[in-house]
């Protein structure tokens, strides 16, 4: 028995010596993740067509994964693939999650990459972006939809269900620069622009906005693996400036509730280039040239965030 028994395994090793050899996965990139958020004017206004040469090149190396926009209440919200950068990703961009088709507007994900992936001690950065027009922090303030997490879910489906589901469906591990390599994903930070339609027509809203905005920022940290990420919020701005030509009427309130988030966490920080911006003739959102201006911003805001979260750890 001791003899047939090594002849056996003999044989098994010989066998095994035959399988074909199965290589062990090769590592790709490991990538600081960024999700952009809110309403239309990180959606962006911007003409694609006026975006600097320069800009677009450098952002070119950045994936970004991009949510489908649709209404509160229907499906398909927050669906995307994984692309290069490219201007196109402003207002009008569409995607059915396998193919996506870019717009004529950008809005200021291409300076914030550029910029981003600009800074050597940063390394490569991807970004997540889901946003959608005119929709405020409270369910009923707008009839654009919201991000109320207490109407999310089920069939009556809001813009906070939708980015849960942008987020989730971009961090699954997967070769997302197209090298053949599964790349790891790691979050790094929330930029939000929002907060027009809470600044709109309702006081109760625009008061309780930085409550109402540190709960969700929150819920974001925690879908994006991480309770310490850095968030980066603009100063929304009234394109008139006397209280008879303002066309949110507590945008002051807003602006002092924003400010007061800020002071609140210590890990978010305010940019307030706002405030030298022009609009297009709506009266609602920036110009191309403001666009440019706001991403960079957002991305400098970002990196010494990042740098002095850092340094609160320890």
């Amino acid at each position: 028995m001791k003899r047939f028994g090594m002849i056996g395994f003999v044989g098994l090793l010989a066998s095994c010596a035959n399988l074909p050899q199965v290589e062990a996965p090769t590592r790709g990139t490991t990538y600081k993740v960024y999700f952009l958020g809110g309403q239309s004017n990180m959606e962006g206004f911007g003409y694609a067509s006026e975006v600097p040469s320069d800009i677009a090149a450098k952002a070119a190396s950045v994936p970004i994964y991009h949510g489908k926009t649709v209404e509160d209440g229907k499906d398909g919200g927050g669906v995307g693939i994984w692309s290069p950068m490219r201007p196109g990703h402003g207002t009008g961009f569409e995607t059915d999650g396998t193919a996506n088709s870019l717009s004529d507007r950008f809005g200021p994900e291409l300076t914030f990459a550029s910029t981003m992936s600009s800074d050597p001690s940063n390394g490569p950065v991807a970004l997540i972006k889901f946003s959608r027009g005119g929709t405020g922090l409270v369910d009923g303030v707008s009839g654009y939809g919201s991000w109320d997490p207490d109407f999310a879910s089920g069939n009556r489906r809001n813009q906070y269900d939708n980015a849960l589901t942008a987020i989730d469906a971009a961090l699954r591990p997967r070769d997302i620069d197209g090298d053949g390599k599964t790349d790891t994903l790691v979050p790094a930070g929330i930029v939000w622009m929002q907060g027009e339609a809470d600044a709109y027509d309702n006081r109760e809203a625009s008061e309780g906005y930085d409550r109402n905005l540190a709960r969700l920022v929150g819920l974001l940290r925690t879908a994006l693996r991480n309770e310490n990420l850095p968030v980066v919020i603009d100063r929304i701005k009234d394109s008139g400036n006397t209280p008879e030509t303002q066309v949110m009427t507590y945008s002051p309130q807003v602006q002092a509730a924003q400010a007061r988030f800020v002071a609140n966490d210590r890990c978010a920080a305010l940019v307030t280039s706002t405030e030298n911006f022009g609009f297009l003739p709506d009266g609602w959102h920036y110009r191309s040239e403001d666009y440019v201006v706001l991403g960079e911003a957002f991305a400098l805001a970002m990196i010494a965030l990042e740098k002095r979260c850092q340094e609160l750890r320890y």
